[in-house]
């Protein structure tokens, strides 16, 4: 899902350029030939051969066959990102207490915009299928990441940073803003969002509020179980679990009061 942003009144054209082959790459998922991307692009071809060498020396694109893919200085420059605000080990101890004890995957995501960006996975020994590797993106509204995440806001900011209507991924993503808002009301109340096959047939998924951090950024975890694993005892076990990790990466890593167990 592409990020949306405002163009500035003055940016550097090449700069712009070359954000605009990155992310395509990253869209794309899969090798892409110069000639795709010239034609992705519009960009003159002399113009376009010179950005990708220049963007292959430095190894943010890298060859894959006939076709460029995203390339390791990216990856080492986007991990840096979670290095901020003590984020990522807060949430590897908390992640890996949370794996150890129910065996189900945690994730960490950060409110952007409209969406919910994935930021970090702990997966557990048994797999689960999800959509949602580190870098994915998801309407806030569709999922419990997004819903534990927006429960911090008041309803009218809610209502104001959400598209209209609201997009459905599945049969079942809430579309109805009312609806909506009663979820983030019960959300706030009992301490946990989910989302019932929202976004993938299947799935239920829980998710608790963290807090921001001193950067600013709203963040939340959450985890998946598949249909087969949703007894009721398993599942209150689970929900307590993820409140509790929550509440430990909020001592370490925000600038509020975590949120109460």
């Amino acid at each position: 899902m592409p990020v949306s942003a405002e163009k500035p009144a003055y940016e550097v054209p090449a700069l712009a350029r070359a954000h605009a082959l990155l992310s395509r790459l990253a869209e794309r998922g899969a090798p892409m030939r110069a000639a795709e991307l010239a034609r992705d692009s519009g960009m003159p071809r002399s113009s376009l051969y010179l950005l990708l060498e220049t963007l292959e020396a430095r190894r943010w694109i890298e060859r894959a066959g006939d076709g460029y893919v995203i390339g390791l200085t990216l990856l080492s420059l986007g991990s840096a990102y979670l290095r901020h605000d003590n984020l990522e080990p807060a949430f590897r101890d908390a992640a890996a207490d949370f794996v150890a004890r129910h065996n189900e995957v945690m994730q960490l995501a950060m409110l952007d915009g409209a969406d919910v960006a994935y930021l970090a996975r702990e997966d557990a020994r048994r797999p689960v299928r999800l959509v949602t590797d580190p870098g994915s993106r998801l309407p806030a509204h569709a999922c419990a990441l997004g819903k534990a995440l927006l429960a911090s806001l008041s309803d009218a900011e809610v209502l104001a940073r959400l598209p209209s209507p609201l997009p459905a991924i599945t049969d079942r993503t809430i579309t109805d803003p009312a609806r909506l808002l009663a979820e983030l009301a019960t959300a706030r109340r009992t301490g946990f969002a989910l989302d019932l096959e929202e976004v993938s047939a299947g799935l239920t998924c829980y998710a608790a509020y963290v807090g921001r951090t001193p950067l600013g950024r709203r963040v939340a975890v959450s985890t998946s179980l598949p249909a087969d694993r949703l007894d009721p005892r398993h599942a209150d076990a689970v929900r307590a679990g993820l409140i509790a990790a929550a509440r430990q990466i909020a001592l370490r890593a925000t600038a509020e009061e975590p949120p109460a167990p």
